[in-house]
């Protein structure tokens, strides 16, 4: 590798890095609202001269650098949540404003700034030739992540790649640009969205005695939900809480997992009713809980620990607990439906892809943590990244489908921060585009796939295949 010549093309793409984020952040993008910025990023793809791009089904947009086999994919989503409390906001989140470190803007961080470097991380790779002989990069600005993390890839995997005659198998890896702090990320929590849905019967509300208040009933369910969460693991309660899992005694085989991830968490995050009117007991209530899984815990083990809890048995059949199915439309109209599991998953550290962009950032930039410093802390990043190069997320991303169910290798080094994502105010910082640009074009020469092992990873909580039933 040429360490100067990349990190000069880098650092010449600034401007038009910033210009291409703030178009993208300009055009609001939802989940399944994502049309006009696939037409963005498609015309910068092909004003940057891809060899080819194309949106395939499901909407992603997806640009070919290379004529090899073999396959380096880069995946951004593109999607973004809404903006929220607008009074929050102290500019218009989809100006995209900037000045000489920072652009501002909802998408900046979470993730459109990833689609920036690696659409022109993959512009160097074609200039300096720097793409191995027997491979070619695909650029990924997948959509709905933030509806239902991994589907797109779901979608590429069983749709996309059949009818254009590629295999998984065929996928080296892939680098989530999804943020990192400045690290390079090897794996994260996975996640379940559960139902809970309580059945009662509904009188008048004079005299609440002839009915069976539901809301009543889900009121117990909600402290023990609180409880599972928020509980010690010991002997002193009927819930034992979730931290229970980073304790030998409970997961033997994958405690030590479990404890580099973080524990698991739950959390009640919506609530609904039915009741005839105002002056009426509620004949139904019905919540959503957010799950998210640690290493050692599975659908069916998160499932089975809510019907365990205390008030969910003590209530019977009157009690439901289910695992949501997504189905929304995509932007194009398809749907494709999946059960609103994410799983958890962890590479090894010495895995050949983890240890190519390992490399890449000892070569370009050293063994710590980079990233743009300011006396302001809303614009510092440097009290975010002194932790060690190599971690994991907080949150999820589609790496649950890419490695969590397919097993296809996955890594994660991505512009801004985490903390940015889903805030008001959000930012991210032009070093980061900068700096994740050269690495992207550095990792493909220095992959070494003879170290390529059978199975690098170190822990995949399920198998699963759209056959969950």
């Amino acid at each position: 590798m040429n360490k100067e010549k990349i990190l000069s093309a880098a650092e010449g793409y600034r401007k038009d890095m910033s210009a291409f984020l703030r178009a993208m952040i300009s055009h609001p993008s939802e989940s399944c609202e994502e049309k006009e910025v696939v037409a963005c990023i498609k015309a910068e793809m092909e004003k940057l001269d891809f060899d080819k791009v194309e949106v395939d089904g499901l909407g992603n947009i997806i640009g070919w650098m290379g004529r090899g086999d073999k396959i380096i994919a880069i995946d951004s989503h593109i999607d973004t949540v809404g903006i929220g409390n607008r009074d929050n906001w102290t500019a218009d989140p989809y100006e995209g404003w900037e000045d000489d470190a920072i652009i501002y803007g909802r998408g900046g961080s979470d993730q459109e700034g990833g689609m920036a470097s690696a659409v022109y991380g993959a512009k160097i790779m074609k200039d300096l030739g720097l793409i191995p002989d027997g491979y070619r990069i695909m650029v990924v600005g997948s959509v709905q992540e933030e509806d239902c993390d991994g589907m797109c890839w779901q979608y590429i995997v069983n749709k996309f790649f059949p009818a254009n005659g590629i295999s998984k198998e065929q996928v080296e890896f892939v680098i989530s640009t999804e943020p990192t702090d400045g690290g390079i990320y090897r794996g994260h929590r996975g996640r379940m969205e559960i139902r809970v849905d309580v059945k009662g019967v509904s009188c008048h509300g004079s005299a609440p005695e002839r009915g069976d208040n539901a809301i009543y009933k889900m009121a117990d369910i909600l402290q023990d939900v609180r409880a599972l969460n928020e509980n010690p693991a010991d002997d002193t309660v009927a819930v034992k809480g979730l931290v229970k899992m980073l304790d030998p005694k409970f997961n033997p085989e994958h405690y030590e997992d479990a404890r580099f991830l973080g524990r698991g968490t739950c959390t009640t995050s919506q609530i609904f009713y039915t009741s005839p009117s105002r002056c009426a007991v509620a004949d139904s209530c019905s919540i959503s809980i957010d799950r998210r899984m640690t290493a050692g815990e599975t659908w069916d083990s998160c499932l089975q620990e809510i019907r365990d809890l205390p008030a969910v048995k003590k209530y019977g059949d009157d009690v439901k607990v289910s695992m949501y199915i997504y189905d929304r439309p995509a932007w194009t109209g398809t749907v494709y439906e999946t059960e609103a599991y994410f799983p958890t998953w962890i590479n090894k550290e010495s895995a050949a892809h983890v240890q190519a962009l390992v490399d890449a950032h000892h070569a370009l930039f050293g063994d710590k943590r980079l990233g743009h410093s300011d006396s302001d802390p809303a614009r510092d990043a440097m009290h975010l990244r002194q932790r060690p190069l190599t971690d994991k997320w907080t949150f999820s991303t589609n790496g649950v489908a890419i490695q969590g169910r397919y097993g296809i290798p996955c890594v994660g080094f991505g512009p801004g921060a985490e903390s940015q994502a889903h805030a008001p105010n959000e930012i991210t910082w032009k070093d980061d585009l900068v700096r994740c640009t050269a690495l992207y074009a550095t990792v493909p020469g220095l992959y070494k796939e003879e170290n390529k092992t059978a199975d690098v990873t170190q822990f995949r909580a399920g198998k699963t295949d759209n056959d969950i039933k």
